[in-house]
């Protein structure tokens, strides 16, 4: 599934929607292509509306501040790059380093992406317990980080989304 940047009418990222919704966005007047997939295309009957990469909305939406982005499984596997933290192999679960039945939290710093072999491995003990050691730590994203695993980006694309903005065409530059 492709995602679609959606940016708030003032250049603010703000979510992430599928290809679908972003169509439907353009087509209702409601956002505007400002990044479209070079080569592709969609076509319907006397329409054809290129493939967004990014949209903007044309009015201003409100969003409260959001310090910390929310945690999902998806979000944890995007975060390590769909790569088990004990082996390195491909993951396709998440593991807890606390396990939930004896009181771990669905949090970012106690989850991590795990291969299947190692999640039944580690079964219900710490890493210590079983004996396995974590080849990088968990860390909480950014809200803005979390945009860039959604979109799939990575690397040093993932910790400072400002970096990626600049390339939107149309974007006013900032002043700083």
């Amino acid at each position: 599934m492709r995602n679609t940047l959606v940016l708030n009418a003032s250049y603010e990222p703000l979510t992430t929607v599928s290809l679908q919704r972003a169509v439907v966005l353009v087509l209702q007047d409601k956002a505007v292509v400002e990044q479209a997939h070079p080569l592709r295309s969609i076509r319907g009957t006397g329409i054809a509306v290129p493939v967004p990469r990014v949209i903007r909305l044309q009015r201003y939406v409100r969003v409260p501040f959001r310090q910390q982005a929310p945690w999902s499984r998806r979000g944890v596997l995007a975060r390590d790059r769909h790569l088990c933290a004990y082996c390195g192999r491909r993951a396709t679960t998440v593991d807890h380093l606390q396990p939930r039945s004896r009181g771990g939290a669905d949090s970012w710093m106690n989850t991590v992406a795990a291969c299947a072999e190692d999640n039944q491995h580690k079964a219900d003990r710490t890493p210590e317990q079983a004996g396995m050691k974590l080849l990088r730590r968990p860390f909480e994203p950014t809200p803005q980080a979390s945009l860039m695993l959604a979109l799939g980006l990575r690397g040093s694309e993932v910790r400072d989304l400002a970096d990626w903005l600049p390339a939107v065409p149309g974007r006013p530059v900032s002043a700083a």
